[in-house]
């Protein structure tokens, strides 16, 4: 029962993730950004067309909603990645890749028609006024209520974001005494870096989520740092990273590359070749590094790995990376809204253009995701690349692929097994962060005895009792743990331990916690040690 709700669910749930985040992998450059790149006053077809439609149709139908409809269905008949973004959506759509936000700085989620903090940013405007976690927010600005009502969670968002120095009145509740702060906003950070510890002696772990404006900046923080506590191995995962701006990948590369090494190059019909090569001299060119990926790691996380693979650098791990090989401009249009025009190609130093084919259309192009979860797809992939595409040797006279993305070193399978009927349905639902948050409400003073979440890791783990509360509070969700399998348990309990961690330290937290049961992790940690 366990293996065909995993066949069912969980490519959809990872399927769905890796797309929505494909849509931040582009290019940015200023020059594609003027609002005046469109001069020419001819009226085309199109435009005519849109007229006609908005002047004389039948019913009312917006503008946007018919810019949209026209430029989405030229797009998709171009490639997968190319996109038109309505201006009322594209503030937004730049808000991650550009690496920072205007608000107060928090995490938020409605529980019970309350909206109760989760986390709050480090040095931000709500931490700086004392918001902390499990306070309820109940008024903003006096006269808006956000309690005891079903509240979309943009419409709440949009209350507490804002120009930085601006000012949001907010009244909240805290061990049931309503409590009021004016807080100023400003601008938030949104980190690419999920984790970076020393996982072990001598061994780093760096865990980033995208490639953003601030990237470079940030790992360069986080290796310095772990190169002061004597690390002379590095584990840098890239699952889950569907990618970004290529020049944080490359300026990144170079820190593992030597000096003038072809790191990579980009090609279109109408962009001439563009070689990127490594400048200066970096900061780890020598020591055992290990990458991560898996099939939601695309664009620049496989810019970075494809790099280092064929310059024999890094030994990469895990499971075929997603296979977009193409390379998006952002164009504003006269209206406000842009687009995300696919431009080049770009090629790993061996002159492998890794984009998986899209020549059926994009509905297959995205389904042949699910396909990577069957264990056959990882195991028999390198048999039927060597008989299918071109094969390329690495200066130290490896095997290396082109077509359908970045193929391991070290195929690690996904393991279905661990994915039984329990865990899938916890997985499926907010029952694991929901008891997590009301645990760590419960115990906060236990909680932040710990000074680390090394320590806490070694030292913390759930009792009976809480399982036992768990299990009564997953009850309450249609949820029966009563009777469950060992390993199905052995998982739950290492995800609640992980999340509890987050609400103390983090995402560094979570992953210092998931790590330590995470299989490709521990084989990862064997190779670099």
């Amino acid at each position: 029962m366990g293996s065909k709700k995993l066949q069912v669910w969980l490519p959809v749930l990872f399927a769905v993730v890796m797309i929505v985040g494909m849509l931040i992998g582009f290019q940015l450059k200023e020059k594609t950004m003027s609002p005046l790149f469109f001069k020419s006053s001819t009226r085309s077809s199109i435009q005519e067309l849109t007229e006609l439609i908005k002047n004389r149709y039948v019913d009312k139908v917006s503008e946007d909603s018919i810019n949209g409809l026209v430029a989405n269905e030229l797009l998709k008949h171009l490639d997968p990645h190319s996109v038109y973004i309505p201006s009322s959506d594209l503030s937004a759509a730049n808000e991650d890749i550009m690496g920072n936000f205007q608000g107060i700085g928090i995490e938020f989620r409605q529980m019970n028609d309350t909206v109760n903090v989760m986390s709050v940013i480090s040095g931000g405007p709500a931490e700086k006024v004392g918001l902390m976690v499990g306070d309820q927010l109940i008024f903003v600005n006096d006269s808006i209520s956000i309690a005891g009502k079903k509240l979309d969670g943009n419409a709440i968002r949009k209350l507490f974001r804002g120009p930085a120095d601006s000012k949001v009145k907010v009244k909240f509740l805290r061990a049931g005494k309503m409590q009021s702060v004016t807080i100023t906003r400003g601008n938030i950070p949104v980190s690419s870096v999920d984790a970076a510890y020393m996982i072990a002696p001598k061994v780093g772990f760096i865990r980033l989520n995208k490639f953003a404006e601030r990237t470079y900046e940030e790992f360069m923080t986080e290796l310095e740092k772990l190169q002061a506590l004597k690390m002379e191995s590095l584990i840098l995962d890239l699952r889950g990273n569907t990618g970004g701006l290529m020049k944080e990948a490359v300026d990144m590369a170079d820190e593992f590359l030597e000096d003038n090494k072809l790191i990579v190059y980009t090609e279109g019909e109408n962009t001439p070749r563009t070689e990127f090569t490594a400048k200066r001299p970096g900061l780890f060119e020598k020591g055992k590094l290990v990458v991560l990926i898996d099939e939601s790691s695309a664009s620049a996380s496989e810019i970075l790995a494809g790099a280092l693979q064929d310059w024999d650098r890094a030994t990469i791990m895990g499971r075929r990376s997603f296979g977009k090989g193409l390379v998006q401009q952002q164009f504003q249009l006269s209206d406000g809204s842009a687009v995300r025009l696919t431009v080049a190609r770009y090629f790993t130093p061996l002159g492998r253009n890794i984009q998986k084919s899209y020549a059926e259309g994009i509905d297959k192009y995205n389904d042949e995701l699910l396909g990577r979860f069957h264990p056959t797809d990882s195991s028999a992939k390198k048999d039927s690349l060597a008989r299918s595409v071109k094969k390329y040797k690495t200066p130290a006279g490896k095997m290396v692929f082109g077509g359908g993305g970045i193929t391991p070193d070290t195929t690690v399978l996904f393991d279905s097994s661990l994915y039984t009927r329990a865990v899938l349905q916890v997985l499926m639902t907010s029952t694991l962060n929901d008891f997590a948050y009301y645990d760590f409400i419960r115990n906060r003073a236990q909680y932040i005895t710990y000074k680390s979440p090394t320590e806490f890791n070694l030292n913390f783990n759930i009792s009976d009792d809480q399982w036992k509360r768990f299990v009564q509070y997953a009850s309450k969700e249609g949820l029966n743990f009563g009777v469950i399998d060992a390993r199905s348990k052995a998982f739950i309990l290492n995800r609640i331990k992980a999340l509890i961690a987050r609400q103390i330290w983090r995402t560094n937290g979570y992953f210092v916690v998931a790590n330590a049961e995470d299989v490709l992790v521990n084989k990862a940690l064997k190779a670099a040690e």
